[in-house]
């Protein structure tokens, strides 16, 4: 390979391409038909054509290990077309140094997991409590919390109110094996007893606690959620173990302490999401300290890793009971699915391909009239009926293109035109539109290819595209990581689509423009 994808996600994992592969504005001719305009030399024309369009059914399972995990979701949301998701995360977690020496006498007072959800920055609620008093030492002090809210997607409020859900940490006492090994969204690892939980209501705060006297901070703690654990079960877990052969390497220890999961009860609401990478694991603990015959017992923390080289690991669970889903995700590759479902987290993805029938009409106008390929586009609209509602419009797709090699193998790449096209000016994979209106639509930019079959003789037998939610991934230095490097195994988005239904103004067609000399 000739990029470099730093672990877990150094890859930008919202950065698409530039504005090469989206754009947002009025459809243009891409470069590759472009001198077909100059000085007046042909008129474009453009005509729609048929297409099978079907959902490909991906038994609600994905890839959602280290490698493949950009952020972690968790929290729940049910709607009447896909049912109810719901997001959950395993994580190991490492000792910060081996063989650690806690003191004479150790005891754990707390321990506090934080996890840092995305958040509005420029939402901001400030309380301040100028007669707080600090607890260990009884000491006057200062008290400031700024809370926002986290980025929500599903239902911000239900009844009028935020949803809050109660998220629960348990010890996983299954081995998660390595970050490098793969794991799937759909497999339960087994958990043993619950360390804590609390309830969250919707909102991230930072804390900054300053001494009247001087000023100075006792306390602070960056934005973030702070999830109580058991003091108890780190004492028998961790400093009790002083000494012995399960804290004295990585390859024990992670045997020893299998790692925690992070889940919610509730089955509604909405999804929000967190850097792995960026979770804290803190223990407050005392000890036994002699200084010139005298013993005090500070108060001093250990912090544990659960950053990178841990086997961080995604877990969703669905119900499709009673979801319309159900109804369309038939996968029908001969004439089309009549709806088209696209959900990212293990969702359906669509599959696309030529009719005959559209490639013989394209290859007739070529050859009988001698009209030339401008552009060529796959448009696909929202669902005005199915998906009208106040969710987000998706804006983030991967497509690529399936093919089958010498040996009937299914292949995949970047289509031809994003290969072929993507240093040319005018390009864009994807054009988007109306994405506050209902519907929206989209164009999926397939020039290249379709004059490769009508004007190349290109085979098309065994070519499809596949759509789906989430954006292609960069590398650190903004190139492309490769076809499959996207963020369809985190991706919160799903919207319905019109499919191949022949009743619909509004069914997915491939839109050509061409012109005549």
């Amino acid at each position: 390979m000739t990029y470099t994808i730093k672990r877990t996600f150094a890859i930008l994992f919202l950065a698409i391409f530039g504005s090469v592969l989206l754009y947002n504005c009025e459809p243009d001719p891409d470069s590759l038909g472009e001198q077909l305009f100059l000085n007046g030399a042909a008129e474009g024309k453009e005509t729609s054509y048929d297409l099978i369009a079907y959902n490909i059914n991906n038994n609600d399972s994905v890839r959602s290990d280290a490698s493949k995990l950009g952020v972690a979701v968790i929290g729940a949301f049910k709607e009447g077309q896909f049912g109810m998701q719901r997001g959950s995360y395993y994580t190991q977690l490492r000792l910060s140094t081996y063989n650690p020496d806690f003191g004479a006498n150790a005891a754990v007072d707390s321990v506090v997991l934080v996890i840092k959800p995305t958040y509005a920055t420029d939402s901001i609620t400030t309380t301040t409590d100028e007669n707080y008093v600090h607890p260990d030492g009884s000491i006057a002090a200062k008290k400031v919390v700024n809370t926002y809210p986290v980025n929500k997607y599903g239902k911000a409020k239900i009844n009028g109110a935020i949803p809050p859900f109660t998220i629960k940490v348990n010890e996983v006492t299954e081995f998660l094996k390595a970050s490098t090994d793969i794991a799937y969204s759909n497999t339960n690892y087994a958990v043993g007893q619950e360390l804590g939980s609390k309830t969250f209501k919707g909102n991230v705060s930072s804390v900054v606690i300053t001494k009247d006297s001087d000023n100075s901070s006792i306390f602070t703690s960056p934005v973030g959620f702070r999830i109580p654990l058991s003091a108890s079960f780190f004492k028998t877990k961790i400093i009790d173990f002083k000494g012995k052969p399960e804290l004295n390497d990585v390859s024990n220890f992670i045997r020893h302490f299998k790692g925690l999961k992070v889940s919610v009860t509730e089955d509604d609401g909405y999804l929000f999401q967190f850097s792995p990478n960026d979770m804290e694991l803190i223990m407050y603990y005392k000890y036994d300290k002699t200084e010139n015959g005298t013993v005090t017992r500070p108060q001093t923390t250990y912090t544990f890793a659960l950053g990178v080289g841990n086997a961080h690991i995604g877990h969703y669970e669905y119900d499709r009971t009673g979801a319309a889903f159900n109804s369309y995700v038939t996968g029908n590759t001969t004439t089309g699915d009549l709806k088209l479902y696209g959900q990212g987290m293990g969702g359906p993805s669509i599959g696309v391909k030529f009719p005959e029938a559209t490639i013989n009409q394209l290859k007739q106008l070529y050859q009988n009239d001698k009209a030339a390929i401008i552009s060529a586009k796959i448009r696909i609209y929202t669902d005005p009926d199915n998906w009208n509602n106040k969710y987000a419009k998706p804006s983030n797709f991967s497509f690529v293109q399936k093919d089958k090699d010498s040996n009937g193998k299914e292949t995949t790449n970047f289509t031809t035109d994003l290969l072929n096209l993507i240093t040319a000016s005018n390009f864009a994979m994807l054009r988007t539109y109306d994405l506050d209106k209902n519907p929206a639509y989209y164009d999926f930019t397939v020039t290249k290819s379709v004059k490769d079959i009508v004007e190349g003789g290109t085979d098309y037998t065994n070519k499809y595209f596949k759509i789906d939610m989430g954006s292609f991934l960069t590398t650190t230095t903004g190139a492309l990581a490769g076809y499959q490097y996207t963020s369809r195994n985190f991706a919160r988005d799903r919207a319905v689509f019109v499919g191949s239904d022949p009743n619909n103004a509004k069914k997915i067609q491939l839109k050509v423009t061409y012109g005549k000399k």
